[in-house]
């Protein structure tokens, strides 16, 4: 059985190997980045995720964040390795930052006391499904990215910054670029091991 979205989410792969060229405008990038978040759910319709795109010299800039943020614990001995990892995310075109808005969900929280343990784990929900639609969404358009967590060891340099509010609270980063270097072969484990039917 054909089916249209599953064919397009299996574009969607981890891209370490990035080039700066894009196959579209900025402009275009932008509006499917925020169309892709705009149309991905959340409890309650909280729309609590909040995105910060950088490209050019500010993307340059939070790469060499993290990368100063982590040469203050890599052993120097291994700073090589990490160094060289970091400078991959740099030589895409830009950056993708996640976050979600903690205000939101403190809302949430008063609103919906009986709910209220379940909306920070909702808003992880929330995020995931953002980023899920938006690295979707580039690999239709053959740009390709990765997700990367160095949160929360960049987050005040990152507020800082871009003079973001404090209540936003950083997830994820997906650099992005052209395709330098295509995936390898995927593999899945058995679908009996992951996969329960009853009827």
């Amino acid at each position: 059985m054909s089916n249209a979205f599953l064919e397009s989410i299996a574009v969607r792969r981890s891209i370490y190997s990035l080039g700066s060229e894009l196959p579209c405008s900025e402009y275009e990038v932008i509006r499917l980045i925020t169309e892709a978040v705009k149309l991905s759910p959340s409890a309650f319709n909280s729309q609590s995720s909040r995105v910060v795109i950088l490209f050019d010299g500010q993307h340059q800039q939070l790469w060499e964040i993290v990368k100063q943020e982590l040469k203050k614990i890599v052993p120097p001995d291994a700073f090589f390795t990490t160094e060289n990892k970091i400078g991959s995310f740099a030589a895409g075109a830009g950056t993708v930052l996640f976050f979600e808005d903690t205000r939101v969900i403190d809302d949430l929280q008063k609103q919906y006391a009986l709910y209220a343990e379940n909306f920070p784990v909702w808003s992880e929900h929330s995020t995931g499904i953002a980023q899920f639609s938006v690295w979707s969404a580039l690999a239709q358009v053959k740009i390709g990215a990765s997700l990367q967590h160095y949160n929360p060891l960049i987050d005040e340099a990152v507020q800082q910054q871009w003079h973001l509010p404090a209540h936003w609270r950083l997830r994820a980063q997906m650099p992005f670029g052209s395709i330098a270097q295509p995936p390898g072969e995927k593999s899945y484990m058995d679908d009996e091991q992951r996969f329960r039917v009853f009827k």
